[in-house]
C-alpha cells in the first residue's frame, strides 16, 4: 500500500514517521518546508501539492488542525480528490465537526474515492511509541483496509460504528476530560482549604478510585489551569462548544456533562 501523509505537526509528524519506518511507501506534503526537514534521513517522498501526494497514494491521511484546513487539502483546486485514483480512500485523523466528514464523503463518493473519519487521542508521545488510540468511523471493509497502517501508531485502533461516528467518540472524550479538569482542579483547591498539600494530595488520588487523566495533567501543571489553558484552552472550547451544538440539534439530553465542561471553561477564561 501507498501512503499518503498531510500535516506533519506535534502529532502528525510521529505517526507519518511510524508510517515510514514500517516499510510502507510513503509521500509527504506540507505547507513549511521545515517541517519536512526531520524525514531528510529516510525515503519518503515528497509532493509539491496535496493533488500530486494523492496521486502517488492508495490511502491519504489528513491530520491539520481544523475543518477549514481539512476542507481545502481535501477539497481544494490542488486538493486531494484532484489527484487520487479511483478506489481510493481518504482517513482525517482531525477532530472536526461529523458533518464536515459527510459532506467531504460525498464529494469524495462523486470521484470514486471513500472517505472515512479516524480521529486520535494520545498526543506527539504516544504517536512516537505507536498507542495512539484511534476511533474509526466507516464501512467496513474499508476500516479492514486502512488498519494495518493504523496500527504503525495506534493501539488500539477502535471502529466505533458508520462515517462520523469517530468524531463523535472523540469530541464526548473530549468533553469528558474537560469535565474532569474542573472536577480534579476543584478537589484540589477544597484541599487547600483544609491545608491539604495539593501535591501530596493529588499523588494519593492517582493511586486511588478518585484518579483520571485529567488530575495527571492538573498535578503536573502544578495544581492550577494556567497551563493547560495557554495550551489547550481553544481547542477545549471548540469541542464542547461542538458537542453543545450537535446535542442541541438533536434534542439529546446532556447530563451534568456539559455543565461541568462550561465550568472548567469559565475556569480557563479565568486564568488567561
Amino acid at each position: 500500500m501507498r501512503v499518503g501523509f498531510i500535516g506533519l505537526g506535534s502529532q502528525g509528524a510521529p505517526m507519518a514517521r511510524r508510517i515510514v519506518d514500517a516499510g510502507f511507501g510513503t509521500t509527504l506534503w506540507a505547507r513549511r518546508p521545515a517541517s519536512l526537514a526531520p524525514f531528510d534521513d529516510t525515503p519518503a517522498k515528497r509532493a509539491v501539492s496535496p493533488a500530486e501526494l494523492a496521486a502517488a497514494s492508495d490511502l491519504v491521511c489528513v491530520c491539520v488542525v481544523d475543518d477549514a484546513d481539512v476542507e481545502e487539502v481535501v477539497a481544494g483546486d490542488r486538493g486531494v480528490l484532484a489527484g487520487l485514483r479511483q478506489g481510493g480512500v481518504i482517513a482525517v485523523h482531525s477532530t472536526v465537526h461529523p458533518d464536515t466528514c459527510h459532506r467531504l464523503a460525498d464529494r469524495a463518493r462523486a470521484h470514486g474515492v471513500t472517505l472515512i473519519d479516524a480521529p486520535v487521542s494520545g498526543g506527539g508521545p504516544a504517536a512516537a511509541e505507536g498507542r495512539l488510540l484511534v476511533m474509526v468511523g466507516g464501512e467496513s471493509g474499508t476500516v479492514r483496509f486502512c488498519r494495518k497502517v493504523f496500527e504503525t501508531y495506534g493501539d488500539p485502533v477502535v471502529h466505533m460504528g458508520p462515517l462520523g461516528s469517530g468524531q463523535l467518540t472523540k469530541l464526548l472524550n473530549n468533553v469528558l476530560f474537560t469535565a474532569n479538569l474542573a472536577t480534579a482542579a476543584g478537589t484540589l483547591a477544597l484541599g487547600r482549604e483544609f491545608d491539604v498539600d495539593p501535591a501530596a494530595l493529588a499523588e494519593v488520588m492517582a493511586h486511588g478510585s478518585g484518579s483520571s487523566f485529567a488530575l495527571g495533567r492538573i498535578a503536573a501543571a502544578g495544581g492550577t489551569l494556567d497551563r493547560i489553558a495557554a495550551q489547550a484552552g481553544p481547542l477545549l472550547r471548540k469541542d464542547v462548544r461542538l458537542v453543545a451544538d450537535l446535542a442541541g440539534a438533536a434534542k439529546a439530553s446532556t447530563g451534568i456533562v456539559l455543565d461541568a465542561a462550561d465550568t472548567t471553561l469559565a475556569l480557563i477564561e479565568h486564568e488567561r
